[in-house]
């Protein structure tokens, strides 16, 4: 069993319990997933089984989407509505607010301070595993962000509802923070629900439990390897060439480049054979082969 499946996360989970779940229903294929949701968290989260576990490197790249809420006049230690409140302070008032500028402010390449409770790593252990513990652990290092998008509005004095495009790495629960800094209150981010992750949408989403009913019957919702990359160009492999290429004859790719510096999906009779990158105009090399697919087809 090779390709995607697109989950539509519920709140009170992990994403490790998600993939746990997905695996106990695969008969021992391996399966990994794009993009990890905290457990409060819904929304889209892919999920790669066996062959489609290689994909991450050439998907991980692209812009998440989500919309959410945050609540202003309270911080929480885990910067969401899962923590404890560490501060409070008194709601903005409405005729100080000018989302305009707000949105302007933090739109573009933005600085923030990641939260201490993520997965960030100091000496091999991550920051949120030293924190639970009661460990001091003192604010990882800013980071560039770039938030593409950004819509907010008011729905309650105290609950600003927002949808975001950002880059990989952004860490919406900061953004919460800093908006309420910014308002001159306190903030935590109350909603989070991922729309849009690695060129998927949530609407071709199925929720977690009726995926696994489908897993379980043999008749899951798959995206198959080759429509997973449709943002990458593709050529057009002989039975010579897959041959070759099954035997990591990364020279049976010259002539086939389709421009120089680029990343190129080398199909054979519909199937996914390899992720190639082009070298120069003349020569490129096997960046990743897709072996349930070179193996089905060696015979030709």
């Amino acid at each position: 069993m090779d390709g995607i499946l697109l989950i539509d996360k519920p709140a009170g989970i992990t994403s490790t319990e998600t993939v746990r779940r997905v695996k106990s229903r695969t008969k021992g294929s391996r399966v990994g997933h794009l993009g990890t949701l905290d457990p409060f968290a819904t929304g889209l989260l892919p999920i790669l089984i066996g062959e489609a576990t290689k994909l991450a490197t050439f998907l991980e790249a692209g812009d998440k989407e989500y919309r959410g809420a945050i609540r202003l006049g309270s911080e929480t230690n885990t910067l969401d509505r899962t923590g404890k409140v560490t501060r409070t302070a008194p709601l903005p008032a409405p005729d100080s607010i000018d989302l305009d500028s707000l949105r302007a402010r933090f739109t573009g390449s933005v600085e923030q301070t990641p939260p201490i409770f993520s997965a960030i790593k100091r000496e091999g252990v991550a920051l949120y595993k030293m924190a639970r513990r009661g460990e001091e652990v003192p604010p990882p290092s800013p980071r560039r962000v770039n938030i593409k998008r950004l819509d907010l509005e008011f729905t309650a004095p105290d609950l600003l509802r927002f949808g975001v495009v950002c880059s990989p790495g952004t860490y919406v629960r900061s953004l919460a923070r800093d908006l309420g800094a910014a308002l001159g209150t306190a903030a935590h981010l109350a909603e989070l629900c991922r729309t849009r992750s690695a060129g998927f949408d949530l609407a071709r989403s199925v929720p977690l439990d009726a995926a696994l009913a489908a897993l379980a019957a043999g008749a899951p919702r798959l995206i198959g390897l080759r429509e997973s990359l449709i943002h990458i160009p593709e050529v057009y492999a002989s039975a010579e060439v897959a041959r070759r290429i099954r035997n990591g004859d990364s020279s049976a790719l010259k002539g086939l480049v389709p421009f120089a510096g680029s990343l190129f999906k080398l199909i054979f009779e519909d199937n996914l054979l390899a992720v190639c990158r082009a070298d120069s105009i003349l020569t490129a090399k096997i960046e990743r082969g897709f072996l349930s697919h070179l193996a089905r087809n060696s015979s030709a």
